[in-house]
């Protein structure tokens, strides 16, 4: 059912209780999420996106209850990856006259998805609409994280309606950020961050600078996923900064993936010599064959270092690993070190591999690595306390 946010703006979205992974296999969502739609009424009428095509019916539906559709004026599409956009169509069957307004990138990709010559009305930055009362602004946040992103600025209500920028996977009947568990919600924000945004953090600190030097007051910023943010909005907005600013706490990841124990006994053995060094640094180890990939990624993120850890399987790295590096690529850190570590029988070649890949990605290497043949005897594993107590005297 619909919910008031204010006198003139509803929540009409779908909280998804349900939802594990997301992008395909690629973004797992412990806490489900919510596609969150809009629907405000001045003397004009403006919905602002849709739900995921799964719902696209129950959207449909659950939106006659709270209006007449042919009473909406306008749509705005801010952004058409089909978790917005999905319930396009099956809205467009009801009214299929009804403008669309979206950026010209955005024309392009909902043509591309749904092959409807709908009735289209192109913006860019500074565009504005008139509802009466109030007024939405236009706002291009170009790789925020498509092609096609935009935000739209509510005048009176003061309200920045932000697209997937200051969003969360978290799903909450509560709706608001006073009213959730405080600690999940900035990890899920960050997790967020992490895994969708990071590697666009030159942009958005550009961007953020640019809405903030409109000096707009700004009362609440609705995301299309996850809480509202109404109790000190801009907490998420300064965290964004943060964040995009080379991001790194005094913590140090291990992850590592072992095939029989030996690069598990040598990731303990380096936590250890870091610990012995700097107990005030938090070290946090991980097997990433059992442990979720965006939960690693999101602890990389905030790691000042990585230690990657593998056994060298057929002349390289493991699968887990593999996957792990892959994504590290993909989400461009900055400001971190890195080393890396491995146990082997007849090939110690991982370990300079995982060096290669750190390098490309962008992280300074604090030494060659060690690696131990077969099974670390108490030798080896004084040999990589002694490692990590290194990596500790590097800071």
């Amino acid at each position: 059912m619909a919910k008031q946010i204010t006198e003139k703006v509803s929540w009409v979205g779908k909280i998804d209780w349900e939802l594990t992974t997301f992008h395909g296999d690629e973004l797992s969502t412990h806490k489900g999420s919510s596609y969150n739609s809009y629907l405000i009424r001045d003397k004009k009428v403006a919905l602002i996106d849709t739900v995921w095509k799964p719902y696209d019916q129950e959207f449909v539906q659950r939106l006659k209850q709270e209006i007449d559709l042919s009473k909406i004026d306008y749509i705005i599409m801010q952004h058409n990856e089909i978790d917005h956009s999905g319930a396009l169509p099956e809205l467009m069957k009801e009214i299929p006259n009804t403008p669309i307004y979206c950026t010209k990138k955005g024309e392009a990709i909902i043509r591309g998805h749904y092959h409807q010559d709908w009735n289209f009305v192109n913006v860019k930055t500074g565009d504005t609409l008139e509802l009466g009362e109030s007024t939405l602004t236009f706002v291009e946040m170009t790789m925020l994280h498509w092609p096609d992103s935009m935000l739209t600025y509510m005048s009176g209500e003061n309200i920045v309606f932000s697209n997937d920028a200051f969003g969360q996977h978290y799903a909450s009947e509560s709706l608001f950020n006073d009213a959730v568990n405080q600690s999940e919600m900035m990890w899920e924000a960050q997790k967020y961050y992490t895994n969708i945004l990071n590697l666009y953090s030159s942009m958005i600190t550009k961007k953020v600078q640019q809405i903030l030097a409109m000096n707009l007051p700004i009362n609440m910023i609705c995301p299309s996923h996850g809480v509202i943010w109404r109790e000190n909005p801009m907490q998420i907005v300064e965290q964004y900064l943060k964040w995009a600013n080379a991001y790194q706490e005094d913590q140090i990841t291990i992850a590592y993936d072992t095939m029989w124990q030996s690069t598990r006994k040598m990731a303990e053995a380096i936590a250890e010599g870091i610990r012995n060094i700097s107990p005030q640094t938090t070290v946090k180890l991980f097997n990433v064959a059992h442990q979720d990939k965006n939960d690693v990624l999101t602890e990389i993120f905030q790691s000042k270092a990585v230690i990657i850890g593998s056994p060298t399987i057929n002349y390289g790295f493991s699968f887990a690993i593999a996957g792990l590096l892959e994504m590290i690529k993909g989400l461009r850190f900055k400001n971190k070190k890195a080393a890396a570590f491995g146990s082997y029988g007849w090939s110690g070649d991982a370990v300079k591999q995982i060096n290669a890949h750190l390098t490309e990605s962008g992280f300074e290497l604090i030494n060659e690595g060690i690696t131990k043949l077969w099974v670390p005897n108490q030798e080896d594993l004084s040999d990589c306390t002694a490692f990590g107590e290194s990596i500790a005297k590097s800071f």
